[in-house]
Order: C-alpha cells, then structure tokens, then sequence
C-alpha cells in the first residue's frame, strides 16, 4: 500500500486503503511508544512547524512530542507574540516559516477553509511543503477523528487494529454536534468503515441535516436522535462531546444543568448498551455535565487516557507518512 497525500485537510475524501494505512502504521508507533527508547531518527533533518491560532492542550502537545519522538526540529508560533499583531497577514507568515526550511505545517485556526488556503498557497509555490489540518472552526479536526478510529479498532483488536472490525458496529454521538468539528470528522471514518453512527443531542445542536453530510459510499448508516436512550440501545461505544459554549452565538440550552439531566452519561445509562460497551471524550472535558466523573475516571470503560495516548501514536504516523511521501 502506498501513500498518496501531501496534505491531511478532511477525512471526507479519504479511501479504505488511506485509513488501513494509518491505522497500521500508528500501531508500529505504538510498539516504540512502549520501548525503553521512545525516538526514532524516522524524520530527522526535517522541521515540523505548529501554528496554532486557537488554544490547545492535548493536540498541540501531542504534535510535539510526537515530532520530536520522530527526532524532527520543531518551531512553534505562537499568534500573541507573533508579526501578526503588527499587522503580518497569516499567508505571509506561513512563507516566512517555509523560507526557514518547514517541511510540515500544523496549523489550528478557528476560521474553517484557513489550513486549505494555506495548502492552496505552498502548492502554487511548489514548495513541496505539507499542510496538517488540527483543527480549523466547525469544520474539521482530523486527527482527532483518526485517534478516535485508532482507539476503537485498537479495542477491538489491540494486535492488528484495522478497518473491517467496525463493520456493523453501533457508536453513538452525543452532544454538541452543531459546533463540533470533531464529530464531523468521525462521521466521515465512522460511517467509511461500516459502522452504524447514531448522533444525539437537543434539536438545537442537532440539526436534522446532520444526515446529508455522510459519502454516499460510505458502508455504515448515519441516524439522528433527540431522546438519549432511544439512542444508546445497544450501543457499542459512546462518544461525548464538550458543549463548546464559546462557539454559540445564540442562547441554544436552557442550562448546564438541565443539558446533564437529559443528555449528560452516567453508568446507569450503559445498563441498556451492550455489555462491553466503551466510553470516549475527544477533551477538554465539563465533568459533571457531558459525563459524570465517577464515569470518566472508570479504567474499565472510560478510553480518555488511551486516546491521549493513542494521539502521540496516530499524530507520529500522520507525520511520518507526510514526511516521506514523495510525488
């Protein structure tokens, strides 16, 4: 299998083969992740750049450490301290960066289209240079969505974690689905693998045209729900999202309290879900309201620790294979 992308912008194009790929080469980095010695020369010469415009703890990080696991240099730019409050366009410092020697880009923004105009911009130079999308508005977060298809394949079978295993299996969303790019990007893996996607949350977060946006290829099936254990029935994993209040322009929940009461996860909701049934968060994480904490601080059902250390494994493979494609 060979990989053919210079830029990791959206999961929605993505093909079975890109995902196997993935998947099988974060388990590689899983097995160095777990040695004595945790680097490898796999990038070294080569400088990784981390631009990111919005605040970040987990995915910025994560792309550091994964980076410098793979013995990359590193420049991380940070907008408050940055030529940009003088006035320096975003493109403009995306050339600065790259007459520096950037081979990598990793670029969070709140704007959704930022990373791909910037993609758009290194291409027009032929710079040779890779655009990493880490986020970028409400539109995507790619690899947070890869992390999250990792874990569960990786619970599935932690030996040889690939795609088919989530054939037929039921994962359900819930939350704030309207302001959340990362269950955009999970609904593209998710529903490409097979499994069946059921999305839950109030009708004000979640809009019946969720279901338009799934490829017409994709092997699983996408549903909406408004009514939290009609949703979870059966269900094979649960993914909670933040209610990212900083996204709403508009009053769209009564409160905080009553958004627990109705869709907040408990143990006692995983009574009708399947015995087996796992516990996902992408964090930051509202204790007591997306999720209680007795529930998130569960080992034996909650995969939050494992997908922040499962995303030093994915975001190592999402950089490796930027760094070695070739045309």
């Amino acid at each position: 299998m060979i990989w053919r992308r210079r830029h990791i912008l959206s999961l929605a194009d993505w093909e079975e083969e890109e995902y196997n790929i993935l998947l099988q080469t974060a388990s590689s980095f899983s097995e160095v992740l777990l040695r004595h010695t945790k680097k490898v020369p796999a990038l070294q010469g080569l400088v990784v750049t981390n631009m990111f415009f919005e605040p970040s703890t987990r995915t910025r990080s994560s792309f550091e450490l994964a980076s410098k696991r793979l013995s990359a240099d590193i420049l991380n730019f940070s907008p408050g301290t940055s030529s940009l409050v003088k006035g320096e366009t975003i493109l403009d410092t995306a050339k600065t960066y790259l007459a520096m020697g950037t081979n990598i880009m990793v670029i969070r923004h709140k704007q959704a289209g930022v990373p791909k105009i910037i993609a758009n911009e290194m291409d027009r130079l032929q710079s040779g240079v890779s655009i990493l999308n880490a986020g970028d508005g409400m539109h995507e977060h790619p690899s947070q969505g890869l992390l999250d298809l990792f874990t569960i394949c990786s619970e599935l079978d932690s030996s040889y974690p690939r795609l088919e295993l989530l054939q037929g299996k039921k994962i359900v969303i819930v939350g704030d689905i309207l302001h959340s790019r990362v269950a955009r990007s999970n609904i593209w893996s998710l529903t490409k693998a097979g499994a069946n996607v059921h999305l839950v949350g109030p009708p004000t977060l979640l809009p019946k045209w969720f279901t338009d946006i799934k490829n017409t290829d994709s092997k699983g099936q996408l549903f909406i729900h408004w009514n939290l254990e009609d949703a979870l029935k059966q269900a094979d994993f649960i993914m909670t999202l933040r209610l990212q209040k900083e996204r709403m322009t508009e009053a769209l929940l009564p409160s905080s309290r009553e958004y627990h009461k109705y869709y907040g996860i408990t143990h006692n909701h995983l009574n009708i879900c399947q015995p087996n049934v796992k516990i996902l968060h992408p964090g930051p994480v509202n204790r007591g309201i997306e999720i209680s904490s007795k529930l998130i601080d569960d080992l034996s059902i909650s995969l939050v620790q494992k997908q922040i250390t499962n995303g030093i494994a994915v975001r190592m493979a999402l950089l490796f294979l930027l760094g070695t494609f070739s045309e």
